[in-house]
């Protein structure tokens, strides 16, 4: 079977589904729970991503099976959800191509979504689907243009014709490890930002985090060999000025209501948490210099107030940038 397969019925797998099928493709979108699939097929639209038709070729379904046999499977589950969905269905997936759309770190075990692949799924050739981009504008068909990485030259070309559209420009690259931190660790720099807006300390404060947001970003990829150039791309300092300064970014809006003490909507997917935490345990136990991301967690986990964190920061001894 050549169709396409989506595992995750969120936003941007509907999107992803929208926008491929509009452009010629078959793809079936699987939902881990009947009556939401039941839901969207009854509506013909998915609650997450409201206004937005299904095309005819773009089917919805709640059985693995009807995915199991497409040779190309977008994983767009939660990042924290990934290895229990591969855990559990990965055995059944016959697809000889796996693309991440997720975006975060392994709370449990520290995995970038490549890495969880390939263990869940022996001879799969993994890849990652990242960068600026919200599902809404993606499925409206505006100009989007994101990073496909996969180590895998030949395979990467495959699927970067494959999944690119008039309006989804795909961009490839090999560095699968630095394209799944960029967009993990920017969640955490957006949430930093959030803060900053919803506290009120002002624009020049929030461009301030964000350049050194994004020097700990740089710091902490490339100790895991990941490539400059890939954090200054698309999956990177795109897809962090994108969050850090939109209000449709769900870590932005996390952040902003953590910096209002406000109310914020539990339901609401916010990957930028579980990243921080993951990412402050492994910084302290490699010693890379993160602090921006550890006050972060600090701050989610109720072990610091945002008063003591900023106080802290602008404490930091002065040097050279």
């Amino acid at each position: 079977m050549t169709g396409i397969g989506i595992a995750g019925a969120g936003a941007f797998g509907t999107a992803l589904g929208v926008v491929l099928a509009q452009s010629g493709r078959r793809a079936t979108i699987w939902a881990h729970q009947a009556a939401f699939a039941d839901r969207i097929r009854n509506s013909n639209e998915n609650p997450r991503l409201p206004g937005v038709a299904l095309p005819e070729n773009l089917s919805v379904t709640s059985e693995i099976a009807d995915i199991a046999e497409c040779d190309l499977v977008l994983l767009t589950t939660p990042m924290q959800a990934l290895a229990s969905v591969l855990e559990t269905h990965g055995p059944v997936l016959k697809a000889r191509h796996m693309v991440a759309c997720c975006k975060g770190v392994d709370l449990a075990t520290g995995r970038g979504p490549s890495a969880i692949i390939a263990e869940s799924c022996t001879g799969v050739v993994p890849a990652v689907l990242t960068g600026p981009s919200f599902a809404a504008d993606i499925a409206r068909g505006l100009p989007t243009a994101l990073t496909l990485a996969c180590a895998d030259a030949k395979a990467g070309i495959a699927l970067q014709e494959r999944l690119s559209t008039p309006t989804l420009r795909l961009y490839r690259s090999s560095d699968t490890v630095g394209a799944e931190l960029g967009g993990a660790l920017k969640n955490v720099m957006a949430i930093a930002a959030g803060i900053v807006i919803g506290t009120g300390l002002g624009e020049s404060a929030r461009a301030a985090l964000i350049t050194r947001g994004f020097a700990e970003m740089q710091r902490f990829a490339q100790s895991y060999g990941a490539e400059p150039e890939t954090l200054a791309g698309l999956s990177g300092f795109g897809d962090l000025v994108l969050t850090c300064t939109s209000q449709q970014s769900r870590n932005f809006g996390y952040g902003v209501a953590l910096g209002r003490n406000a109310w914020f909507d539990p339901e609401i997917t916010v990957e930028g948490a579980a990243t921080a935490r993951a990412v402050a345990a492994i910084a302290r136990a490699r010693g890379i210099d993160m602090p921006v991301t550890q006050s972060v967690a600090q701050v989610i986990d109720g072990h610091r107030s945002i008063e003591e964190a900023v106080k802290i920061l602008l404490s930091r001894p002065l040097k050279e940038e």
